[in-house]
């Protein structure tokens, strides 16, 4: 194993650099601190960072590693920039992770695209592919396919018949995608699948009978879409996944689902068809929905919360069933209370001494 101060293994991601102050707070998008010109060779954790190094802290409980910091430059946030060692330069931003984030994406840009078309894709005649797009091998792309400008589709996608790719977007390895238009600057992760049936059926004395499903999965700018998650098709109305839209490994959207901008699922989530969350809902890891659903605006829903009723916007939700917060946490107090209630006292024993 290789150790180093900086982050990012140069074996898997590529670093540009050395970048100067100014070619950094350009980046942030604040001013250059005056009379300070410094060479920035990496970005590195404050505890491992060199003098050459930029570092950042977003979380007061770190404060203790930013005081013993070698890091030659840190961005931090108003708050903290009274604790930054003097052999640092601090770039003080109120939104520090923001900045680190853009940052790190100067040192570790995406690899160069290289457009084109393996030889070993197989590319339907009909399919529309612009020349920038780059198309990695044994990718599958069906009839009347449409791949836009530098788009990247790793090896083993398999892009269906009619799907619609926008602009700048990243198809993970294996991934699989059928009724399905998206919009620009879509990431989907390895593994992932979109537009396949949704689970409709009709019940019958002698078993199930499958319901056609007819719609589409519409996703719009800027969404990601993380490893192995599945995003099925409407039964007739198309399911539609809002411009922003960060969704985890691992989750479950039915067909008919609706979400709005900016939601955040996370991890092992399910939402059953036809649920539709508002804008800047987030759903925190393994929780569950009831379909037919609304989910207000700025919804926060709670960890292996079980939703079975529609929710109010801005109001955060706990336990399964899910209650509001405040409601939850007084059951959870009241059912403590009973737990270690003092035990009834023990009665005499009939048991009698005998001379």
């Amino acid at each position: 194993m290789v150790a180093a101060s900086a982050i990012g293994d140069p074996r898997f991601f590529r670093r540009t650099g050395p970048h100067d102050l100014g070619r950094i707070t350009a980046e942030i998008g604040i001013p250059t601190p005056e009379g300070v010109d410094r060479l920035i060779e990496a970005v590195a954790p404050l505890q491992s960072a060199r003098p050459e190094d930029l570092s950042f802290l977003d979380n007061r409980r770190y404060a203790s590693a930013l005081e013993a910091t070698r890091a030659g430059v840190v961005i931090v946030h108003p708050q903290m920039a009274s604790r930054v060692p003097p052999t640092a330069v601090a770039l003080v931003t109120r939104e520090p992770y923001l900045a680190w984030a853009r940052v790190c994406a100067l040192f570790h840009p995406l690899p160069p695209l290289t457009s084109g078309i393996h030889p070993s894709a197989v590319i339907d005649p009909t399919a529309e592919i612009d020349p920038s797009a780059e198309i990695a091998p044994f990718v599958v792309v069906g009839p009347h396919a449409r791949i836009g400008a530098r788009s990247r589709i790793a090896p083993f996608a398999h892009i269906g018949t009619g799907v619609i790719i926008g602009e700048d977007c990243r198809i993970g390895s294996n991934a699989v995608l059928s009724h399905a238009l998206l919009g620009d600057r879509v990431v989907l992760f390895p593994g992932v699948a979109i537009g396949q049936d949704g689970f409709g059926f009709a019940t019958t004395s002698t078993g199930h009978v499958s319901v056609p499903q007819l719609g589409r999965v519409v996703i719009h700018n800027d969404v990601e879409v993380g490893a192995n998650s599945t995003i099925d098709r409407g039964s007739a109305n198309d399911t539609v996944i809002g411009a922003g839209t960060r969704i985890d490994n691992l989750v479950q959207i039915g067909h008919n689902v609706r979400t709005g901008r900016c939601c955040v699922i996370v991890a092992l989530a399910g939402i059953s068809g036809s649920t539709v969350l508002e804008d800047f809902v987030v759903v925190a890891g393994q929780a569950g929905f009831a379909g037919h659903l609304r989910i207000g605006k700025g919804a926060r829903i709670g960890a292996q919360a079980g939703v079975i009723a529609d929710v109010p916007p801005g109001v955060e939700m706990l336990g399964s069933p899910a209650f509001p917060a405040k409601e939850f946490f007084r059951q959870v107090a009241t059912l403590k209370k009973l737990a270690t209630r003092a035990k009834p006292p023990e009665t005499p024993s009939s048991k009698t001494e005998t001379d």
